[in-house]
């Protein structure tokens, strides 16, 4: 689309008087630029009543050099955000046109009403609204981008085929591909077993499978809500061996990522953006007031206004500006004193790029209180979230999605009952799908998953369900695995012979309504 225009009569000398405020040599083009921009910003939104209100005998200005190559695409959304439309609206060039003529008598008016105003203060009140209004605008629940994000992550290509049990009367191993994309829209898993009923052992095989088939190329961490005790932690010994992970059990040691790191550290804006972020989870499970929020934001900044080449700041670092602004016991600071004082996380990480490329099991001990729990694993899923959404999605060679990822989350009941966590899950669920991550939840039942306002086994494209206690509820089972109510009536019949060890699947590699032995590490190992 060619974008020719002219300005308003009146306008042809204001042109050439504020091109003569500006610092330098510069060409008229530039203050069209910025009337256009600074007419958008006073919210003004032109109807088709108003567009005749300028005559087109001043100024002319070609599209090449209105815009210039380089710039024409940025101005050309900056219209369609505001007036939502479409990049082939025939209406964008009057809309241009409108602002540049607005924008123009705009700033010609507080250069005429205040002698001693300078284009540098002009610039300066102006592009300090635009910072301010990146600061105060409410926090999306997309990722933060980063532009200086330095982290490599291996991936793998081709089929993963992951055996997942044995059919009972032939004993033939079930292989289900989930990166399989003519077969499964996402590679999200969910999984429903009471305790004792082999889930957990079914998850540990499924890790270690990957680990083998990818040749350690697909990493995972493996979140436990639990807490590991000492017994279980000397049980999976020859788990943590076989696929070369490290344990964690907080607060014993700390997680070796800094959750402040998904920021942005060079750009400005992405800068702020990301701060906004991890000041709303602090927030959102701090229950922190808006002078709190405002008084982290502003030691989070300082934090990183401090740091020399490139580092980012510790959490540590930011409590202890935050006790130098006021230090006065609140909410604010005992959360932070709380996860600086458990040492949750490294102050310092060297290398970027080791803990997504490798295995981690974190286990959160009951020692810690429900605040810090869910605040600390938002953290690590949201790293993860803003990390991956800024690598960009992974390539469908033939029918197998390219995988880099598998965060399996234990006992993801407990997340669901937190009303906080549900939104940021959801949105984690349905942009992680193009990554190459796979989410893998694990609960003890079914009425879990379908909260009040979403069901996330509706967003899991795998359903596995083994024994749970609430087998009689025929209508969830049937939603939990996608059963047709003809399907579901012959599933319950095999659901109520389902013994601890077993399980019904929608898989596409096996009949959905059939029970197959499920594979156990224990077992398999």
């Amino acid at each position: 689309m060619i974008i020719n225009i002219k300005t308003s009569k009146a306008n042809q000398e204001i042109v050439s008087f504020l091109t003569q405020k500006l610092p330098g040599n510069q060409k008229e083009n530039i203050i069209a630029r910025i009337a256009l921009g600074y007419s958008l910003s006073l919210g003004k939104r032109f109807t088709q009543a108003e567009f005749n209100m300028y005559d087109s005998q001043g100024k002319e200005y070609k599209d090449s050099i209105l815009f210039d190559v380089a710039n024409k695409d940025y101005y050309i959304a900056l219209i369609c955000q505001a007036y939502g439309i479409n990049k082939n609206n025939d209406l964008i060039p009057k809309y241009v046109k409108l602002h540049v003529d607005h924008g123009l008598a705009q700033i010609y008016y507080l250069f005429e009403n205040r002698p001693q105003f300078t284009f540098f203060d002009f610039l300066v009140e102006n592009l300090s609204k635009g910072i301010d209004a990146i600061e105060d605008a409410p926090v999306t629940l997309d990722a933060a981008r980063n532009q200086n994000q330095h982290i490599t992550k291996s991936s793998f290509t081709g089929p993963i085929d992951i055996k997942i049990g044995y059919n009972p009367n032939t004993q033939e191993p079930i292989e289900f591909c989930f990166n399989n994309t003519k077969r499964y829209n996402n590679q999200h898993i969910a999984v429903a077993g009471k305790s004792g009923s082999g889930k957990s052992q079914f998850a540990l095989e499924f890790l270690r499978q990957l680990t083998i088939k990818t040749q350690g190329q697909v990493n995972f961490l493996f979140l436990d809500f639990k807490g590991i005790s000492k017994d279980d932690r000397e049980k999976m010994a020859d788990f943590f061996d076989t696929t070369k992970t490290k344990c964690i059990n907080a607060p014993e040691e700390p997680f070796p990522l800094n959750p402040l790191s998904f920021i942005d550290n060079v750009n400005k804006t992405n800068k702020l953006v990301g701060i906004n972020k991890f000041v709303d989870i602090i927030a959102k499970y701090s229950n922190l007031g808006k002078v709190q929020q405002q008084t982290l934001k502003d030691a989070v900044l300082e934090a990183f206004n401090r740091q020399t080449g490139g580092d980012y700041p510790s959490l540590k670092e930011v409590y202890e500006i935050i006790q130098e602004q006021d230090g006065k016991p609140d909410s604010l600071t005992e959360i932070m004193s709380r996860l600086t004082d458990y040492e949750l996380f490294a102050s310092k990480v060297n290398n970027p790029s080791t803990f997504l490329n490798n295995n981690y099991y974190l286990s959160l001990s009951g020692e810690l209180d429900s605040t810090v729990r869910f605040t600390s694993v938002f953290l690590i899923i949201n790293y993860i979230f803003n990390v991956f959404s800024n690598m960009g999605s992974t390539d469908v060679n033939g029918e197998y999605r390219e995988m880099r990822y598998v965060l399996m989350i234990d006992e993801a009941h407990d997340l669901f009952r937190e009303k906080k966590s549900l939104e940021i899950l959801e949105v984690i669920l349905r942009k992680m799908r193009s990554y190459g991550v796979s989410v893998f939840l694990l609960s003890q039942g079914i009425a879990e998953y379908n909260t009040a306002n979403f069901d996330f086994s509706q967003e899991c494209e795998t359903a596995f369900l083994l024994p749970i206690n609430d087998m009689a509820n025929t209508k969830a089972i049937n939603k939990f695995l996608g059963l047709t109510q003809k399907d579901g009536t012959t599933a319950l019949r095999n659901i109520e012979k389902l013994a601890n060890g077993q399980a019904v699947s929608n898989i596409k590699e096996y009949p959905r309504t059939s029970v197959f032995d499920v594979v156990q590490y224990w077992k398999e190992k």
